[in-house]
């Protein structure tokens, strides 16, 4: 079956593991072996021992591979496993520029591991590309892309960014975490890997922790293979399948998702106790035109301020529907305070210099109806309007 001549709805069921070669199976076998029997001493076989190749998670590796238009992909135990371990592709002495509200594992893991490591880094605004390139240096061996960035939602020009990359013998790092290749391909842009924190929207259902990490060209793959062997931090099968699983309905999913985010996000818009929006679909999103040009959607992610840390807790404590939790991108709408969750590891000083406050929530959206999560805001913003109008009437 020539799958290419499909669209990415159609591959995402129907690829090259759609069935199980040896029986017909309409789902990829799990694989629990660890180790695998070898028919010959001086030449063995594909498969040798599950840390440096499993067939479960191979087709995991082949399916994302496919989907983001790239040679090879790779299947790590956490999103964090992933982004760590393409850092490896580093040595010390490297410098990286890296956007600055990035997700608040990779800022750990770029101020506190990579650092001591003697890898260097200089955290910029990736919307100005002047900015950019003024943090070039001499040893600048990488950029690290996320667009929209986590949790302002800040759209970098990857096409931009890779050429910069080029032009210096650089790599480009892009998080495609909230997109997904549904909505953008940054390796058809020019980036050098694509990496996902597979737990949220490739997965969809808040029941597996997975990394996936994608590359286009033939000598980075084997340098990558290289070191997801070395360093041995590999998705389980069930994990795996999981993920497999949870592919089969990304579109529906993040189609329902997206167009429900943005009628919430222009109902926050329009409410008079939301100060900001942030959300690259919206009309006074600064990086709109841009967003619509190197993807196909804004996915379904937004952020919200309100007035300050006092308006949040009541809000967080009225709404009902929403999971308040850490994480997004599943089925259920997900309501995180950034500031406490996805980077408390950012000190506070960090968070309000790149205008993460302590006023933000975000919000990513699921399955629900839109009305209902409208109607649910709504009534905790009236709790919040009558606390407010008490506390006034006791000043």
């Amino acid at each position: 079956m020539d799958c290419e001549k499909y669209s990415f709805e159609t591959r995402l069921l129907h690829n090259r593991h759609k069935i199980d070669a040896a029986t017909g199976a309409v789902s990829v076998p799990i694989q629990h072996a660890s180790t695998f029997h070898q028919f010959d001493i001086d030449q063995f076989g594909k498969y040798d021992y599950a840390r440096s190749l499993n067939p479960t998670r191979e087709a995991l590796e082949d399916v994302i591979a496919e989907l983001e238009g790239g040679v090879k992909g790779f299947a790590f135990s956490s999103g964090m496993a992933a982004i760590s371990t393409a850092f490896l592709l580093l040595s010390t002495g490297d410098h990286i520029v890296i956007t600055e509200d990035v997700y608040g594992g990779t800022f750990r893991m770029v101020t506190q591991v990579l650092s001591r490591l003697g890898i260097e880094h200089t955290f910029v605004d990736m919307t100005d590309l002047d900015q950019v390139k003024q943090a070039i240096r001499q040893n600048t061996r990488a950029f690290y892309v996320e667009t929209p960035s986590n949790p302002l939602l800040k759209v970098t020009d990857i096409r931009a960014i890779s050429q910069m990359a080029k032009e210096i013998g650089a790599l480009t790092f892009v998080d495609n975490t909230f997109l997904t290749p549904t909505l953008q391909k940054p390796l058809e842009l020019g980036a050098d890997v694509v990496l996902h924190s597979a737990t949220k929207f490739l997965s969809g259902h808040s029941d597996v922790v997975a990394g996936l990490a994608v590359v286009k060209d033939e000598d980075l793959a084997n340098r990558l293979y290289f070191l997801q062997n070395s360093f041995g931090a590999i998705l389980g099968v069930q994990d795996a399948w999981l993920v497999l699983r949870g592919l089969k309905t990304l579109h529906v999913r993040l189609k329902q998702s997206q167009e429900s985010t943005l009628k919430i996000a222009r109902f926050l818009e329009s409410h008079h106790l939301v100060e900001k929006v942030y959300y690259p679909a919206l009309e006074h999103h600064p990086q709109r035109e841009l967003q619509a040009a190197q993807a196909s959607g804004a996915g379904a992610v937004l952020s919200f301020e309100l007035a300050n840390e006092d308006a949040v807790r009541t809000f967080v404590s009225e709404v009902e529907i929403p999971v308040f939790a850490v994480s997004l991108g599943a089925v259920e709408s997900i309501l995180s305070y950034p500031a406490k969750m996805s980077h408390a590891a950012m000190p506070p000083a960090e968070r309000e210099k790149r205008g993460i406050k302590n006023s933000l929530l975000r919000l990513s959206v699921g399955l629900e109806d839109p009305d209902d999560l409208i109607k649910d805001f709504s009534q905790a913003f009236e709790k919040l309007q009558q606390k407010n109008l008490v506390l006034q009437q006791g000043d």
